[in-house]
């Protein structure tokens, strides 16, 4: 872990989480991409029985709202998740080895990270609401449909 970094996880807490393609390259720019991310998280979820409050695939990085897996550290899920989907995707390496953590631990900051994620593809001039981006829980929470991966906590 780099210098100075510390990382409160095993707090019971939600997560907001980013984390990168190598170099913010686009690996993720297609659709078959992001569905294979997505594929790749709802497995992790399973295995790892952690909560997911919300997330949205950019083409070269991702955001998760997620809780603590409840009998392993948040860094090993992570882990078996970016492996998950860089074993089915090509490029080589596929991810930063670092990710960014902030633990969310009020209503008010779940729903503000939230619409961040939501807000970001319209942020970048891929769609211009953010119910048209579908790989993100934004057409979860806004027009209750159900989202690639399960939502098994609300905000």
């Amino acid at each position: 872990m780099p210098l100075g970094l510390k990382r409160y996880q095993d707090e019971g807490d939600d997560h907001f989480i980013t984390f990168s393609c190598y170099n913010r390259e686009p690996y993720l720019k297609t659709p078959s991409a992001r569905d294979t991310f997505l594929h790749s998280l709802e497995l992790t979820r399973t295995r790892y029985n952690f909560e997911v409050l919300g997330y949205v695939v950019m083409p070269e990085h991702v955001h998760l709202l997620i809780g603590e897996p409840p009998d392993v550290p948040l860094s090993k899920a992570l882990q078996a998740l970016k492996l998950s989907a860089s074993k089915r995707l090509t490029q080589r390496p596929f991810w930063q080895t670092r990710y960014y953590d902030f633990n969310v631990f009020t209503r008010d900051k779940r729903v503000e990270k939230l619409k961040y994620m939501h807000h970001n593809p319209v942020a970048r001039k891929l769609v211009v609401k953010p119910e048209d981006w579908p790989w993100s829980t934004c057409r979860h929470y806004h027009l209750n449909e159900p989202a690639s991966v399960k939502v098994t906590k609300p905000v």
